[in-house]
């Protein structure tokens, strides 16, 4: 019996992995239609969502199961309600990731290429989200107590963007609106980062019972 168990954690674990990975890829899309200004990538983003969905739903699925027929207790709980908690940010990060391809496509051929910030900013978060589902996969608390770390570099990319679009308005006023439309891209980055946080913090909760969140 605990062994059929085991087995349906593991499955449970590929599945985290594979929405992971696509989360990252999501993610990178995203960057790579911004940074080339290639409205084509962007529209490739929304499809990889459709995906992030599904997944979500399959992993509830799951969960829901191993909680009914198996009512498992102690860390075997802990790991399948971190795991319901997961889900939940990980199709966030999807969502944000296509609002970033939305933005995109209204750029007008604007072009982030030259913003060294963004594309820093767009890789912090990638690894961040990488990190935290390695963290719960390997059950390593350090390497999610580095991920909520992180998180603060994240926040800073943000507060040095922001300050250097409001240069860039001050010189030149008719950019405002491209301005804007660049920082609300960094602002969906810093949220796929707060994402990545709060699955850091369920793996903790998953492996001590401490919920660093309350």
């Amino acid at each position: 019996m605990r062994s059929r168990f085991d087995g349906q954690l593991a499955l449970l674990n590929r599945e985290l992995i594979e929405m992971g990975a696509l989360c990252e890829e999501v993610i990178a899309l995203a960057s790579k239609a911004l940074t080339e200004q290639d409205t084509a990538l962007a529209r490739r983003v929304a499809p990889l969502d459709t995906e992030i969905d599904q997944k979500e739903r399959t992993i509830e699925s799951m969960c829901l199961k191993l909680l009914l027929q198996q009512q498992p207790v102690a860390r075997d709980l802990r790991q399948i309600s971190a795991a319901l908690k997961m889900i939940t940010d990980m199709e966030r990060i999807g969502d944000q990731a296509e609002d970033i391809a939305e933005i995109v496509t209204f750029l007008d051929g604007h072009t982030a290429e030259n913003d060294d910030l963004l594309r820093e900013m767009a890789k912090a978060v990638i690894k961040m989200v990488t990190e935290s589902v390695d963290a719960y996969v390997r059950r390593d608390t350090a390497l999610a107590e580095k991920v909520i770390a992180d998180d603060d570099t994240v926040d800073r990319y943000f507060d040095d963007i922001k300050h250097r679009l409001i240069g860039s308005i001050a010189r030149d006023p008719d950019g405002g609106e491209y301005a804007l439309d660049v920082l609300m891209i960094a602002k969906y980055f810093e949220r796929i980062g707060d994402h990545a946080t709060n699955i850091a913090e369920w793996v903790i909760f998953s492996i001590t019972g401490v919920h660093n969140g309350e």
